[in-house]
């Protein structure tokens, strides 16, 4: 064993080095900061995510995650006056909208919806997920009929999934059943 190592193990901090203070020294002129740009520079320091120029990898890669428009509701959307080809007394719904072809169904969705522009004359009755103040009028103006579909039922609000009703942010309690 030598004694000289045995010290040295027990240094707390090494020996640091003294840049700049001369061409002998080794760490003299440039002090290891290689010669000009930013670097170089007195005051630089990187950003976090900075690759030199280079497109960041968080702009390299695609965003993925929670997004709203996933949960958009969507309606296949007719007029009061494109009713007008159906006979009266008739019921309308979505799918006799799309057997007439007076419009496509939208993406990925079942609902349907009446806007109030033109004028109805024709007694029907319209099966519709949403409807404006302005097309229920004129269709019961017509004589016709409005049935408005259940919305589909969810949980009510800040009840857990295990249907206890505890404040919400507040953790679970171990063992703890339904009220």
């Amino acid at each position: 064993m030598n004694l000289a190592e045995a010290k040295a193990l027990g240094l707390k901090f090494p020996e640091r080095k003294r840049k700049g203070r001369g061409v002998g020294s080794g760490l003299g002129k440039t002090s290891g900061r290689g010669h000009k740009g930013a670097k170089a520079r007195s005051g630089w320091s990187r950003r976090i995510g900075w690759e030199g120029g280079q497109m960041p990898i968080y702009r390299r890669l695609p965003k993925v995650g929670f997004n709203n428009k996933n949960f958009e509701k969507v309606f296949t959307i007719v007029n009061v006056s494109d009713l007008e080809v159906f006979d009266a007394g008739a019921v309308i719904n979505l799918e006799a909208i799309l057997a007439k072809g007076l419009t496509s169904k939208e993406k990925h969705s079942d609902l349907f919806k009446v806007l109030g522009n033109g004028e109805l004359t024709k007694a029907v009755t319209v099966e519709v997920d949403a409807i404006t103040g302005t097309a229920r009028e004129k269709i019961e103006r017509a004589g016709g009929k409005v049935v408005v579909r259940e919305k589909k039922a969810h949980r009510p609000k800040f009840v857990a999934k295990d249907g206890s009703k505890r404040k919400p942010g507040s953790p679970r309690r171990r063992g703890a059943t339904a009220e």
